[in-house]
């Protein structure tokens, strides 16, 4: 079962500011990818699970991070019905990400306090995942979207929480427009763990790009 609860993990997100996303079905080599954004100050990875067998690779991860990496909280990607969040919850994901708002996995999730993060396009969408008890709505695709929609969804709504994903990156203008926009964190994938890392196991340069960018981020919230 999750260790962190769901207003814990809410908490962590807007610290840091910074939610990494990656799949891999190679077990070492997550592990390595974990060690380097943990070391680089990350403690939260969402593992998007999209690959045959995911739900092993995951648990191995987890309970490697739970052994290795104090603190990190290890949540699961992807998500597209209530069975396989239950499998990832059973295997203890401390938080449960969408591509679209899915009341049957807001269910399963709240039953066990477990955070959820809805992707949602429109502002009846968020209304409908906050109505549910949504802590950080994700606005996916981020890239079609923009920061101005968040702009403009935070001035009748201060309250909302959101985390872009795709179309957020390192560097720091596209960053300050997002948190100039009001976002509460960012999931950041490729534009953080690229290809190039995980073909050359570069995971020296991962976790420097996960330093900088948090520190970045950190001087943006401020």
């Amino acid at each position: 079962m999750a260790q962190y609860s769901r207003i814990e993990v809410a908490t962590v997100m807007k610290e840091s500011g910074m939610v990494p996303l990656f799949y891999h079905p190679d077990i070492e080599l997550g592990k390595k990818v974990l060690k380097a954004c943990y070391d680089g100050g990350a403690r939260l990875i969402e593992f998007t699970a999209r690959g045959d067998f995911a739900l092993e690779v995951f648990s191995s991860l987890n309970k490697y991070a739970i052994k290795e990496l104090p603190g990190m909280i290890m949540g699961v990607g992807s998500i597209t019905d209530a069975g396989a969040a239950s499998m990832f919850m059973q295997m203890g994901a401390n938080f449960i990400v969408t591509p679209s708002l899915r009341e049957d996995i807001a269910m399963v999730c709240n039953r066990r306090k477990v955070l959820w993060s809805p992707g949602c396009g429109s502002l009846t969408e968020i209304n409908k995942a906050e109505e549910l008890g949504c802590e950080i709505v994700k606005l996916f695709p981020g890239s079609t979207y923009g920061p101005g929609f968040v702009k403009a969804i935070k001035g009748p709504q201060p309250w909302t929480s959101v985390m872009p994903t795709g179309g957020v990156s390192t560097e720091e203008s596209n960053l300050k427009g997002w948190f100039d926009a009001g976002v509460t964190c960012v999931g950041m994938g490729s534009k953080l763990i690229s290809k190039e890392i995980l073909v050359n196991e570069n995971f020296g340069e991962l976790k420097k790009k996960v330093s900088n960018t948090l520190a970045l981020i950190k001087k943006l919230q401020a």
